[in-house]
């Protein structure tokens, strides 16, 4: 019986430390962290001619500030079907009783 049990506490132990050890396989796989080269430093920097192409333009911040409106407009819109939905079908309840 004895011999059961230390069997038993044998697997638990590999267990644990087969699961300690692909931890430690997923830490060591993990990249380190490299400073970028010349070439990417180079791809990295703005272009003057790419210049007038970013969206920080006032139109489109005044899009996205619409767009912005409109879906809460939208989602307040669904969510006042739905309150009105629910008070009609309690009141028809109520009125059934």
């Amino acid at each position: 019986m004895a011999f059961l049990l230390n069997k038993t506490n044998l697997s638990a132990l590999r267990l644990n430390s087969q699961q300690k050890a692909d931890d430690s396989l997923m830490l060591s796989r993990r990249g380190f962290h490299v400073e970028p080269g010349a070439r990417e430093k180079a791809l990295l920097e703005e272009h003057p001619s790419l210049k007038r192409f970013k969206s920080t333009k006032k139109s489109v911040r005044r899009l996205k500030i619409v767009g912005d409106v409109l879906t809460v407009v939208v989602v307040a819109g669904c969510c006042y079907e739905i309150y009105v939905k629910a008070v009609l079908r309690e009141e028809a309840r109520k009125q059934e009783k």
